[in-house]
């Protein structure tokens, strides 16, 4: 029985439709056209609680060739946590819709859709698109996350990337529950940058490499975005153990292949590795002496390059520093193994 002194949740607008307490419907909304003329829409699926809560955006692809959050979205959208919601869910599977049809990270003009907030009415493409998307969108969130990918060739382990000095964005941070979480400074003209201006708290999950689908990143995904729901009290109790405390890499650094040549790794994402320690090759394919690759700081490996093909300046790893190395490999193996070996948070069959 319904308590009748139980608060109710208001209407939710967005682009002139109205979603009522306790419903939900997907919104097209126009953010550009092809040279045909012909529109280009970006869903945005909006859950209306009944009862009052935050509205929580979760975003992908925006970047459009990164696709792991496509489908935690999918599998978010199914996931029977949202039956008795508080607050209200915005989410949109694909922002850049560009990218996404053409398999790429940009826009037809090669700008980066994620350098151009706030954007303008009046401006490219890019920032046409990034004001649009922020007016009609993120200005209604009170609180978000941002679903991303490592670039082409390019794998990054599950992690977050947050700014910690907001305690809001620490506390989602902590919430999401992968075992590393890294403290980035707001670049410039991100989405990340101009939420956290305005106010709203907005951490960003990076796993996998794009144009590609990873289980693992995509369960872990699924499950750190529930997690966040749970912390900000917009899901009931839930039956898993709480996520474990992250823990926190206060720096970074990246490891620059030393000239052109063919690239071997000589260790995996996730790696624990001690200063000096011996990570890669770079040979000639025409016979010549090999480069070796050295660890210039110990740390845990959160990104690596899958190319074996490699340029001068070319980034090869991304090393998070920690000052308990041995805990966070630790802490990474027994993710690493509830993710893999539990059931999936979808109930569907994995991808294989």
């Amino acid at each position: 029985m319904k308590n009748p002194k139980e608060p109710k949740n208001a209407p939710f607008e967005i682009d002139g439709i109205t979603v009522q307490p306790g419903s939900r419907a997907k919104v097209e909304l126009p953010l550009a056209q092809l040279y045909t003329q012909t529109p280009l829409n970006v869903p945005i699926h909006v859950i209306n609680g009944r009862r009052p809560g935050p509205v929580f955006m979760v975003s992908a692809a925006i970047h459009g060739d990164e696709l792991n959050g496509v489908e935690i979205i999918r599998r978010l959208l199914r996931h029977s946590a949202l039956k008795n919601l508080s607050g209200t869910l915005l989410a949109v599977p694909v922002v850049n819709v560009f990218g996404f049809i053409h398999k790429s990270r940009y826009l037809p003009d090669r700008r980066d859709l994620n350098r151009c907030f706030p954007g303008s009415e009046t401006g490219s493409l890019g920032a046409r698109m990034a004001w649009q998307f922020k007016t009609q969108v993120l200005d209604r969130a009170t609180h978000a996350v941002d679903l991303h990918t490592g670039a082409i060739h390019r794998d990054n382990l599950p992690q977050i990337r947050a700014n910690l000095s907001n305690d809001d964005t620490g506390a989602m941070a902590n919430a999401f529950g992968v075992p590393v979480v890294i403290n980035s400074v707001l670049g410039e003209g991100t989405l990340r940058e101009v939420a956290e201006a305005q106010g709203i708290p907005v951490i960003t999950y990076e796993a996998g490499e794009a144009l590609r689908f990873d289980e693992s990143c995509i369960r872990a995904g699924v499950k750190g975005v529930l997690n966040v729901m749970h912390h900000l009290g917009m899901t009931g109790s839930r039956r898993t153990k709480a996520p474990p405390e992250p823990y926190i890499a206060r720096s970074s650094s990246w490891v620059r292949a030393e000239r052109d040549g063919v690239f071997l790794s000589l260790v995996a994402l996730g790696a624990w590795i001690k200063k000096g320690d011996l990570i890669g090759r770079i040979s000639s394919p025409f016979g010549g002496d090999d480069i070796n690759i050295h660890a210039p700081a110990a740390g845990i490996l959160v990104g690596r390059n899958n190319l074996p093909l490699v340029n001068e300046g070319e980034a090869l790893y991304h090393i998070a520093r920690f000052e308990e190395v041995s805990e966070v490999a630790q802490s990474l193996e027994e993710f690493t193994h509830d993710i893999e070996e539990g059931p999936t948070l979808s109930g569907e069959p994995p991808i294989v």
